[in-house]
C-alpha cells in the first residue's frame, strides 16, 4: 500500500485554512473554467464534475460556479490555461506546481523567484515530472479491510487508511468508473480528484530541513496562480516540526 505521510496531514489542514480565507474560490473557479472547455455538461465531462464537486465541498456559491462555466464559452472573457512548473527543494525534494494562469510571463517569474528566495531551484521541463505519475485520488470516510476490499473490487490500484478516512488510488482513466462503483457500494466520498503522485518518497529526518521545505511549499501555494503543489518528501516519524 502507498504510505500516508505527516506532510499530507499538514497540507490538508492548510487547505482548510485557505478555504476560510476565500482564496480557494478563485482557484476553483479557474479549474472549473479550464475543465469546461471540454464540455459544459458535468454528466459528460468528468473533469468538470470533479471540479464542481470540489467547489461544492468548499461551499462555493453556485452563482460563482455557473459564471466559471460560462467563461469557457465566452470569447470576450479572460481565458485561463493550465501549466505545471518543476523544481527542487532542500534535501533533494522534487516539487511540481500546478498553476492556472492568463499570463505565463507573469506566473513563471513569480514561481522562479519563490524557489530562489526560499532556497530551492526551478528546474527544466521534464527533469522533475518523471518522478511523479498522474493518478486519480478518492477519499472516503469509511476505513478498514472491508472498505479496502470494496475499493480493490471497484478497480482501484491501491488504498491506505489515513486519519479517519481511506485514500484510494486509481489509474488516470479509471477515476470516474471507480468513483461510481464506490458510490454504488454505499461509501461516502469526500473528495475525488486528479493528482500527481510521487513514484517514490524521500524521507526527511532533519527537522530544520523539513521546516525549510514546508516553508517553500507554503510560499509556492500562496501564489495567486497556484492551484496545487505536489512533492515527494515525507517527514520521518518522531520528528517534531
Amino acid at each position: 500500500m502507498s504510505g500516508h505521510s505527516k506532510w499530507e496531514t499538514i497540507k490538508r489542514a492548510k487547505g482548510a485554512n485557505d478555504a476560510k480565507r476565500g482564496i480557494v474560490f478563485t482557484r476553483l473557479g479557474n479549474q472549473i473554467a479550464i475543465a469546461a472547455r471540454s464540455g459544459i455538461d458535468p454528466d459528460m465531462n468528468f473533469s468538470l464534475r470533479i471540479a464542481i464537486d470540489a467547489a461544492k465541498a468548499a461551499n462555493m456559491p453556485m452563482a460563482n460556479v455557473e459564471r466559471a462555466i460560462q467563461r469557457a464559452s465566452d470569447k470576450a472573457a479572460e481565458q485561463v490555461e493550465e501549466v505545471v512548473y518543476e523544481g527542487y527543494g532542500q534535501g533533494g525534494t522534487a516539487i511540481l506546481i500546478e498553476c492556472a494562469t492568463n499570463n505565463r510571463n507573469r506566473t513563471f517569474p513569480e514561481v522562479r523567484s519563490t524557489f530562489t528566495k526560499c532556497g530551492g531551484a526551478i528546474a527544466e521541463p521534464g527533469s522533475v515530472a518523471f518522478q511523479f505519475t498522474r493518478k486519480g485520488v478518492i477519499r472516503v470516510k469509511e476505513t478498514g479491510d472491508d472498505t479496502l476490499l470494496v475499493a480493490l473490487e471497484a478497480g482501484a490500484q491501491d488504498a491506505v487508511d489515513g486519519d479517519e478516512e481511506m485514500i484510494i488510488y486509481t489509474d488516470l482513466k479509471d477515476l470516474a468508473k471507480v468513483r461510481s462503483e464506490l458510490v454504488n457500494a454505499g461509501l461516502t466520498i469526500t473528495e475525488a480528484k486528479l493528482s500527481y503522485e510521487p513514484n517514490s518518497k524521500i524521507e526527511i529526518s532533519d527537522p530544520e530541513v523539513a521546516r525549510k521545505v514546508i516553508k517553500l511549499l507554503d510560499t509556492l501555494d500562496e501564489l495567486d496562480d497556484t492551484v496545487q503543489t505536489y512533492t515527494n518528501f515525507e517527514i520521518a516519524d518522531g520528528i517534531d516540526i
